[in-house]
């Protein structure tokens, strides 16, 4: 991990990996049966000084480089703990960001300390039922009060949605301006006319609650818009650059720990007589996942580098998003496929690691739409588009 001139990288990566092995470790089987983590983790997180690793100090932080949260996926996401990476994604390398860039003082000192500490939860809905990608199609809306906002509509495949004590909501303020209609709500969980669905069972990443969001006749405060009217969707794109680098830090973490689990693992199996890393198919496959695990590594970095100057761009992001998430899914089946039968069994933690990968390619902006920001840049916009 490519580091500033006051590196902290070597207190923080030991503080995280003794939290995840002492706090998670012995308790994660239980919360993946569950479907959920308890709420005392994320107080343990906060106590730890992991939650507000980059917020300023006034505001409950360390003051420490954005980096740093990256290792703290990385490391999380290496240990097997997909569903507690993909949640700390959302808390503390995108809510938080948001808030801490777009927010007013009053806002952040209401819910940042609280959300360093833990004892606020936060998550970001975006995705509808009949909108995934394509944000200008959102069918929420937010109208005007005399003393602030109406409410109305749905959200769908919100991660700490169960959990959540503050949502930040995409919602239409001007249907007829597209994406230049959207505009940001801070949604306090507690309000009348918000309700959560069932939670969402998936096939990967048990222990990260995934809800439906509700909001019905919700009315909010003036003060509950984030940023101003209308730029919602600027705010996105603006804070997207982060979000993919948090997905691209848990694919490199997630990668480093199957391939330890497999080089292990074949060291020690035997078949015909010899251990089947003798054999060169085996050589050869674990060869090629640290190639392209240091080939991903070294853009990673890169990209780290350009977001510290603030010159990462959306064309950046999405090729780190696509290259590592896709390339999670592959070399994570190439190692599983190494165990044989063994790799198709929830005894053997490669199991997971294999389900936790998959859901990389459709949040945060699938592969599709990743390929389509890529060629944007290089041939515009599609008459089909």
């Amino acid at each position: 991990m490519t580091a500033p001139q006051d590196d902290l990288t070597p207190l923080f990566h030991d503080t995280i990996r003794r939290f995840l092995e002492q706090e998670v470790a012995p308790h994660y089987e239980a919360w993946e049966a569950a479907g959920e983590m308890p709420r005392s983790l994320w107080q343990k997180l906060g106590e730890a000084g992991l939650l507000g690793i980059d917020l300023p100090e006034e505001l409950g932080g360390s003051g420490a480089d954005f980096a740093i949260v990256q290792l703290a996926l990385e490391e999380t996401s290496r240990q097997g703990f997909g569903g507690l990476a993909s949640a700390y994604n959302i808390h503390a390398n995108i809510v938080m960001p948001y808030l801490l860039h777009i927010a007013t003082p009053a806002q952040r000192e209401r819910w940042l300390p609280a959300m360093a500490s833990g004892e606020a939860i936060g998550a970001i809905a975006m995705t509808e039922p009949g909108a995934g990608s394509d944000l200008a199609a959102m069918k929420t809306r937010a109208s005007r009060t005399e003393d602030g906002w109406r409410l109305d509509g749905s959200k769908l495949f919100i991660t700490n949605g169960q959990v959540a004590d503050l949502v930040i909501v995409c919602a239409k303020t001007d249907p007829a301006a597209g994406a230049r209609g959207v505009s940001l709500f801070l949604v306090d969980t507690t309000l009348t006319g918000f309700s959560r669905g069932q939670p969402i069972k998936k096939i990967g990443q048990h222990a990260s609650d995934t809800a439906e969001l509700f909001f019905d006749d919700l009315r909010l405060p003036e003060d509950a818009m984030l940023g101003e009217a209308g730029a919602g969707f600027t705010y996105l794109m603006q804070e997207l650059p982060r979000e993919r680098l948090g997905v691209a830090a848990q694919a490199l973490g997630a990668m480093e720990g199957a391939l330890a689990l497999t080089l292990d693992y074949v060291r020690e199996r035997r078949a015909f007589g010899r251990a089947v890393g003798d054999f060169q198919n085996t050589r050869f496959t674990l060869a090629e996942v640290r190639a392209q695990i240091d080939m991903g590594r070294a853009y990673f970095e890169q990209c780290v580098e350009k977001h510290r100057r603030g010159e990462m761009s959306a064309t950046d992001a999405a090729i780190l998003k696509l290259q590592l998430s896709e390339m999670q899914c592959r070399t994570i089946d190439a190692c599983l496929q190494l165990f044989g039968g063994y790799g198709y069994t929830r005894e053997y933690p490669i199991s997971r690691f294999y389900l936790d990968a998959r859901v990389q390619t459709l949040y945060a902006g699938t592969s599709e739409i990743m390929k389509e920001v890529i060629a944007r840049s290089l041939l515009g916009k599609s008459d089909a588009a």
